[in-house]
């Protein structure tokens, strides 16, 4: 992995040089968009319509529009000049309780690896935290934004995840579809915590797959071969007309695909013992 840039996390008056390394990567199949006619790829180029003329890439700035028609240019040196101690530093402000933040907040992950001479420093701020069972609430500017961020310690390292603010996150009170009035009785309520309580298990991450875009491999391959695909067709769903009876069936159903799954996890020679003992 190419690293984004080297810069260090400030952990008061300790300095911690690190490395910063994208933690992921989209697996999206990628599609171009042709020209039916002639199945010619689409160009998307940018044209200055007053200079009638393409642009290149040293040719484009970025603009403020601050009134109508009227624009402040900003040049990289300018982003790399401001004068803040979080262009290349990841400035850690206080810790905290990962259970608190919200995931709403989070946005990127990034590993950060211990950069030249910060190997024991590193090492310290990271067990450190794992023995206070904290994160680190920091800022930190990344491509010409600044970011809130946490960092926590996850498989031996250290990630940071940047992280949105407040004035960020959209008031989930201006959509209009929530402001409803209904009521939900004991016996539905205890029935929809059974039926949670049936679908609880711990998390392994492992055991979840992207099953839209392994068929659309499949749909892809069997095209350039020249197969045909059977599609199969979709279950239809019912009208939901008893909440009770919909809530009791959920939960009889996710029980015996706990009792499956408990079944493929046993040795076949215990299975075959509890199927002969029936």
């Amino acid at each position: 992995m190419r690293n984004l840039w080297k810069g260090a996390i400030s952990f008061g008056l300790v300095h911690v040089p690190v490395k910063l390394y994208s933690a992921t990567e989209r697996k999206d199949i990628k599609f171009n968009y042709l020209h039916e006619k002639c199945k010619t790829p689409i160009r998307y180029e940018k044209i200055c319509p007053t200079c009638q003329t393409e642009v290149s890439a040293d040719e484009i700035v970025r603009g403020y529009e601050y009134e109508k028609g009227r624009y402040v240019i900003l040049r990289d040196e300018d982003f790399e000049n401001i004068p803040l101690p979080t262009a290349k530093t990841v400035e850690i402000i206080n810790f905290a309780e990962l259970s608190e933040i919200d995931p709403v907040y989070f946005d990127k992950s990034y590993y950060l690896s211990p950069g030249d001479g910060g190997q024991k420093a590193y090492e310290l701020l990271k067990k450190s935290m794992v023995e206070a069972g904290k994160v680190a609430i920091a800022k930190v500017i990344i491509r010409s934004k600044e970011s809130l961020a946490a960092l926590r310690v996850f498989r031996d390292i250290i990630i940071m995840e940047t992280m949105f603010y407040p004035d960020e996150i959209r008031d989930a009170k201006l959509l209009p579809e929530i402001n409803y009035n209904v009521q939900v009785s004991e016996n539905e309520a205890q029935m929809a915590s059974n039926l949670i309580g049936a679908l609880t298990e711990p998390f392994n991450p492992e055991k979840y797959h992207n099953e839209y875009r392994t068929v659309l491999s499949e749909l892809i391959e069997s095209r350039i071969s020249g197969a045909e695909v059977e599609i199969p067709a979709r279950e239809e769903t019912g009208k939901v007309v008893d909440l009770m009876e919909a809530l009791k069936a959920s939960i009889d159903l996710a029980k015996e695909e706990k009792e499956r799954a408990e079944m493929k996890k046993r040795p076949k020679s215990a299975s075959k013992k509890a199927h002969e003992s029936r």
